[in-house]
């Protein structure tokens, strides 16, 4: 057996995660042989009719949605497998019938799209190409519609599992910006390890995102019931977290050296685009590694999931800033201005504006507005009850403001944004002389907070879906929530494009009837 290169000596770790580094006991061997590369399976049509409302070229499927089609005739989402390279056996959960409930069948199936659109005139259709029966994701910024197999994998534990959990070393990493629930996924896909029989010093994390695989000032450090413990009733994230730093050929040679043979990332779309290109990397250095992403996104901008974990706490949290914002617009008969979440998709201000009930007007990324009829409806506001209440998502207008602010793209890609709430905050001052402008910008206090109920029962289950996966023998997956059920989905079909609110559907519809806003 190999030992470990001299930059993981031992090192003094934090208070809330032990004292104990990666270290050379119990390491797997190196595995030098590839898996066996899997060739996707067509797509039933590639080039499918075209709906009564839009031209053939916008349902060409694209090569990288992996696509399944049965002897029945049903089709469903691909996932990778590493099942050729492992030793298929019983899962350890085998002599309770999983404690009574059963196991997940391998083609278990949940169906990705529920509607069957009246015509092409139903609310709502246009993004699913019309009176067409069946799924799709669609890019409003090339208006096209990408067409789906109908169903996904259902995810949870299976009845024969693919890895002999005495020989697993599993290694999670946390990505991106910090979300509520990074710490509760954290604790249960340790505590799920653990279940499988997996050894304590066998589990570890990767500090401070992906930069932690090779800087040796951020050793790994040992994870364990005991030293997750608790860590569910704190924000942020025990591990540390960084953008970027993707530098994927030196960190599958880390995952090589150390002998880690499941990896877990928990991240975003930039997140689970890392998580793919790690996978495919696995692949092509022969490296026998499960590689499972968990969508965090407090935007709530992964495509195909009902809802990604921690936008329910950061909805929550946001409608108490908007609250407040009311109280101190009316007592002064002023203008508050209220910055949230949302570069390229607005939904934590729309669900906050229609929760909180206090807004006056929601400003989000997916719909332009006019600065003059913005001010003008903000003056009717006023006249009519004196103060006024504006909710608008951080990458809202970015195309009224002047054009020298900030350009490029952060570490993780996105765009660098201009301060919107600044640039309305200083348009109301010139505009309603005398009136006092507050400016609210509680998005670090979000972010860092720990999680509400219903997100950290989500997060358990998605822990729990993550390692089950991984035993499984899937690869280059991720594991969410589709239509209530929990579904494995392709890592590359979900980073196509962000998920972003539909300014033509039910969901801002409702918004803009229950505050009479008008489109501006």
């Amino acid at each position: 057996m190999r030992s470990l290169p001299p930059s993981l000596g031992h090192h003094r770790l934090s208070a809330d995660l032990g004292q104990a580094p990666l270290c050379a006991s119990r390491r797997l061997p190196v595995v030098m042989a590839a898996a066996k590369e899997e060739v996707p399976s067509p797509a039933a049509s590639p080039a499918a009719s075209p709906a009564q409302n839009g031209p053939a070229k916008q349902l060409q499927r694209i090569a990288s949605i992996p696509v399944v089609t049965r002897t029945d005739g049903s089709d469903y989402l691909e996932i990778r497998n590493l099942r050729d390279a492992l030793t298929p056996q019983d899962s350890p959960f085998v002599a309770t019938n999983n404690a009574g409930a059963g196991f997940v069948g391998d083609t278990d199936l949940v169906r990705i799209s529920i509607m069957n659109y009246d015509s092409q005139e139903s609310s709502g259709s246009h993004r699913d190409h019309g009176a067409q029966t069946g799924a799709v994701l669609y890019d409003p910024a090339k208006n096209q519609a990408i067409p789906l197999p109908n169903f996904a994998l259902r995810s949870g534990p299976r009845k024969t599992i693919y890895h002999n959990p005495k020989d697993v070393t599993a290694a999670i990493v946390t990505c991106g910006g910090l979300c509520p629930g990074l710490n509760d996924v954290v604790q249960n896909i340790v505590y799920t390890l653990d279940d499988y029989g997996v050894p304590e010093d066998q589990i570890f994390g990767i500090r401070y995102g992906l930069r932690g695989f090779l800087d040796r000032h951020a050793k790994p450090v040992q994870l364990s019931r005991q030293t997750v413990d608790g860590i569910q009733l704190k924000g942020g994230t025990v591990l540390g977290t960084s953008r970027g730093n993707a530098k994927i050929p030196a960190i599958v040679e880390r995952l090589r050296l150390w002998g880690i043979n499941q990896l877990y990332v928990i991240g975003g779309n930039g997140g689970n685009a890392a998580a793919h290109s790690i996978a495919k990397e696995c692949r092509e250095q022969g490296v026998l590694c499960n590689v499972v992403g968990v969508p965090k996104s407090i935007d709530n901008d992964i495509q195909l999931i009902d809802r990604c974990f921690g936008f329910d706490t950061a909805v929550e949290e946001a409608q108490r800033s908007l609250i407040s914002a009311r109280v101190e617009a009316r007592s002064s008969g002023g203008i508050s201005v209220v910055k949230l979440m949302g570069r390229q998709s607005g939904f934590i201000a729309m669900n906050a504006s229609m929760a909180s009930g206090v807004v006056d007007v929601c400003l989000i990324p997916e719909i332009r507005f006019d600065l003059e009829k913005l001010c003008d409806f903000v003056q009717a506001i006023m006249a009519r009850k004196d103060y006024c209440v504006v909710c608008v998502a951080e990458g809202a207008g970015q195309d009224i403001m002047d054009s020298s602010g900030p350009k490029g793209t952060d570490a993780s890609g996105n765009p660098i944004l201009q301060d919107i709430g600044v640039f309305l905050r200083d348009v109301f001052k010139k505009r309603f002389k005398g009136v006092d402008v507050k400016y609210i910008d509680p998005s670090y206090m979000i972010r860092s907070i720990p999680t509400i109920t219903t997100d950290r029962i989500y997060c358990k289950v998605l822990g729990q879906g993550a390692v089950h996966g991984a035993f499984a023998g899937y690869t280059d997956f991720t594991v969410g929530l589709v239509n209530t059920h929990y579904v494995f989905l392709p890592t590359t079909t979900i980073i196509q494009f962000p998920r972003t609110v539909d300014p033509r559907g039910r969901q801002w519809n409702r918004l803009k009837t229950a505050i009479n806003q008008p489109d501006m």
